[in-house]
């Protein structure tokens, strides 16, 4: 008999590396909570619930989308000695002021308005390799993982890395 086959172990689970304790939020929070949240537990996204079912997905993308400056055209433009000392300082104040109050509105708006519904999720008997390829062909960093439709923990990249390695972080 072969040495190795007596060497080789079942797959990996998603049960095995998920992180069973999921930090969530609500549809109704608003997004300077949610971001405060995230910053103290060091997550980068988690899973909306509302009445014990998950609604949607809140990332650091969604937040940064929130962000976004629009950036000024690539036309060539030249000023004139007037718009240098006068006009070309007040634009920049202005986009900056616009940038301050992109920030304070980001922080109202509700999770609802920036949540991805779409939500990806996997089963905790499903092998950890199902778990990456899902991850690698949606190019997402998280799934949820439900059994019989409620949420029994989430699944990272990071989670499955540990798991391969042979190490807990959690």
């Amino acid at each position: 008999m072969d040495e190795r086959a007596s060497t080789v172990r079942d797959p990996m689970k998603v049960s095995d590396v998920m992180t069973k304790d999921v930090i969530t939020c609500k549809p109704s929070d608003n997004v300077a909570s949610v971001v405060k949240l995230m910053s103290e537990k060091d997550i980068s996204g988690l899973p909306v619930v509302e009445g014990g079912k998950v609604v949607g997905m809140v990332t650091e993308a969604d937040i940064m989308r929130l962000l976004a400056v629009p950036q000024p055209s690539g036309t060539l433009w030249l000023p004139s000695p007037l718009e240098v000392l006068l006009e070309i300082p007040l634009k920049e104040l202005m986009q900056l002021r616009r940038l301050q109050k992109s920030v304070e509105d980001a922080g109202v708006q509700t999770v609802e308005s920036i949540m991805r519904r779409d939500v990806l999720w996997i089963s905790p008997d499903d092998d950890i390799e199902d778990a990456a390829a899902l991850m690698v062909k949606h190019k997402v960093n998280r799934l949820v993982v439900l059994k019989d439709g409620k949420l029994v923990g989430i699944i990272t990249r990071d989670d499955i890395i540990h798991g391969l390695g042979g190490t807990r972080h959690k």
